[in-house]
């Protein structure tokens, strides 16, 4: 979108500068990527980053004014977490790169989520696109990394010993995003723990230090609570609705308060009309719309075509959304003149004394396939996978 700096970064581009690009965020985490690397950052125009902040501020307000008991009621009754906190440590926004009916570029929004993203990764993804070009440099993030340390620290550890917060996952090195555990645990000096390791004595917390029994009280949560049902044969000492002695970050309530089930609750000309299924108007056609199920990550059970039978087959349909179908645009060019397209994630702390978020980051994901999420990227394709945006004058 940027055709100077589109122009700059593929002349430069080459295969050996990717792999050198790889390596780079191999030594800085000691791990490979469990996810395909874009070989592109994305460029943006600061036109389309105002139309980004504008539905953003927005969509904070809608959330601010929404009273208390309707976020309530997103929280599944087997799902309720004791000790909820007045707001989200993390809040982030995903938006489709669109073209109206105009012409024109613009974000459209596609989900919303109270649960910690790749913040350390993608800090240090930025970092490293300008290890590599250096002329990123010029239109880089203006939050120095000593900032952006300073508030995750602030948030994560806040006053406590780094000794005693954790970063709590179930089976971390299995996950895809198990490099942002490593970074995260290089930039705040915290242990990750799986969830099957922690001890229970009563309503306090215990993990293995290095042989040394040691007391968590704080816990940066990377667990999606209910997909703990999921598993088979999980054997747990801790359960998450159990009264305990420790601090969540970010409590696990919000993961459903903020989620696909606000959609239909908001109204702005970049976020695309979303009802319950349970409440799909009789007037609107199916065709135009996307089903979704309320609570799912990383895209599954998403139906880019759904029909009636499918619709009428589902039987908790207070548990789904349909939202109006948008036009992403591929924008994005690559070295051999083919387009990708694309989705951005604006990645916001929220401290407990801030009245609103703070952004710091962004996350870019590219494709050249019908779904954006990288699990739904071709193989043999580029200028697909995890990226970061950098925003242009």
């Amino acid at each position: 979108m940027i055709p100077k700096y589109r122009k700059q970064f593929n002349q430069e581009f080459s295969q050996e500068k990717y792999e050198q690009f790889k390596q780079i965020l191999k030594e800085k985490s000691g791990i490979d990527a469990a996810f395909r690397i874009s070989e592109s950052p994305m460029f943006l125009s600061m036109d389309f980053k105002n139309k980004l902040m504008d539905a953003s501020e927005s969509i904070i307000d809608q959330i601010k004014a929404l009273p208390e008991d309707t976020l309530e009621k997103a929280v599944p009754q087997n799902c309720k977490v004791p000790n909820d906190t007045k707001q989200p440590h993390f809040f982030t926004i995903d938006f489709g790169i669109c073209k109206n009916e105009n012409g024109e570029i613009e974000p459209q929004l596609i989900e919303l989520q109270a649960f910690p993203s790749l913040y350390a990764f993608q800090k240090t993804f930025e970092d490293t696109f300008c290890d590599v070009y250096p002329f990123l440099n010029d239109i880089r993030n203006k939050m120095p990394k000593e900032q952006f340390e300073v508030y995750m620290k602030d948030l994560i550890i806040g006053k406590e010993n780094p000794e005693n917060v954790i970063l709590l996952e179930i089976y971390p090195e299995k996950q895809k995003t198990a490099i942002d555990f490593v970074l995260t645990e290089k930039l705040l000096g915290i242990k990750t723990v799986c969830l099957t390791k922690v001890k229970k004595e009563g309503k306090k917390l215990y993990y293995d230090n290095n042989g040394k029994m040691t007391e968590i009280k704080r816990i940066y949560n990377r667990v999606i609570f209910d997909e703990l049902d999921r598993i088979p044969d999980l054997q747990v000492e801790f359960d998450f609705r159990d009264e305990i002695d420790a601090e969540w970050v970010t409590h696990p309530n919000w993961f459903f308060k903020i989620s696909k089930f606000l959609l239909p609750m908001l109204e702005h000309q970049y976020v695309p009309k979303s009802y319950f299924l349970h409440e799909f108007p009789e007037g609107e056609n199916l065709d135009n719309f996307v089903l979704k199920p309320l609570f799912s990550f990383a895209g599954s059970g998403v139906n880019l075509n759904p029909t009636r039978e499918i619709t009428d087959a589902i039987e908790d349909k207070e548990n789904y959304i349909l939202q109006r179908k948008v036009n992403y645009e591929p924008v994005f060019e690559d070295i051999n003149g083919e387009f990708s397209k694309a989705e951005i994630r604006l990645l916001y702390i929220w401290r407990d004394q801030d009245d609103r978020p703070i952004l710091l980051e962004n996350l870019g994901r590219m494709t050249k396939a019908a779904m954006v999420n990288v699990d739904f990227n071709k193989k043999d394709a580029i200028w697909i996978g995890s990226s970061n945006a950098f925003f242009v004058d």
